[in-house]
Formats: C-alpha cells, structure tokens, sequence
C-alpha cells in the first residue's frame, strides 16, 4: 500500500536518523495511513480510502460527501 493520503495528499517524507555519535543515515517518515471504508449515500455504495489520521478528521469534520465530492472533482476513479 503506497503511503500517500487520499483526502489530505500527506506524502513520505524524508530526513535522516542521527546516532549518538552524529553519523547520519538516511531514512523515511511515512504518514500514518490507515484502509478505512465508508458508505456514501449519494454513490449508494461503501468506498474504500487510504486515508491519514488527519484525513480522517477531516471527513469527521466536513463529512463524507463533501470529501468525495473534492476527490471526484480532482479525476479519481473510487
């Protein structure tokens, strides 16, 4: 599963871990993205999101219509 927010668009970053010594080695902050299904009521149907923590809250907040109704308009198939 690629590591990229569907709603919010939250991608890998990328930086480097530093020993007690100082050596630096690179390495990777994946977002925390969670397979969550939803049913929309205007699809008639569940959809299933690879969505963040934040991108959960997000359609907390907004709601779900408004979210896919964005991520329709962006051109993704769901």
């Amino acid at each position: 599963m690629a590591a990229v927010c569907q709603v919010t668009g939250a991608v890998p970053g990328f930086g480097h871990t530093i020993s007690h010594s100082h050596r630096r080695t690179k390495r990777r902050f994946d977002p925390n993205v969670q397979k969550k299904t939803y049913f929309v009521p205007s699809l008639g149907r569940n959809i299933k999101l690879n969505v963040s923590a934040k991108g959960i809250k997000v359609i907390d907040a907004r709601g779900i219509e408004s979210v896919v109704k964005d991520i329709l308009a962006k051109g993704v198939k769901l």
